[in-house]
């Protein structure tokens, strides 16, 4: 019962840091990258440190379908954003 109580809580937790956090960071990084400009070192790095992350917590995720559809869905945000500030940079090179 203690080890389902933990991992309730670290979903919690996960998910209070991904609305509070990662979703309004990661929104305004794709409304930068959808007007054309570039991403800095800091958010390269919070990009790179959210998969770092989502590769640590994938084991307690387990199979719950909504977890992963939102896992899912987030990921696919954070791959529109790279690809697109990608465009972005080849676009500004001569």
């Amino acid at each position: 019962m203690a080890q389902v109580s933990k991992e309730t809580g670290m979903l919690a937790t996960l998910a209070k840091r991904m609305v509070e956090v990662r979703l309004p960071k990661a929104l305004a990084l794709k409304e930068r990258v959808d007007r054309g400009e570039l991403l800095n070192d800091l958010d390269i790095e919070f990009l790179g440190q959210v998969v770092s992350d989502a590769n640590k917590v994938k084991p307690i995720l387990g199979d719950d379908p909504k977890v992963l559809e939102v896992a899912g869905r987030m990921l696919e945000l954070y791959k529109e954003i790279t690809d697109k500030a990608l465009e972005n940079e080849k676009a500004q090179k001569p």
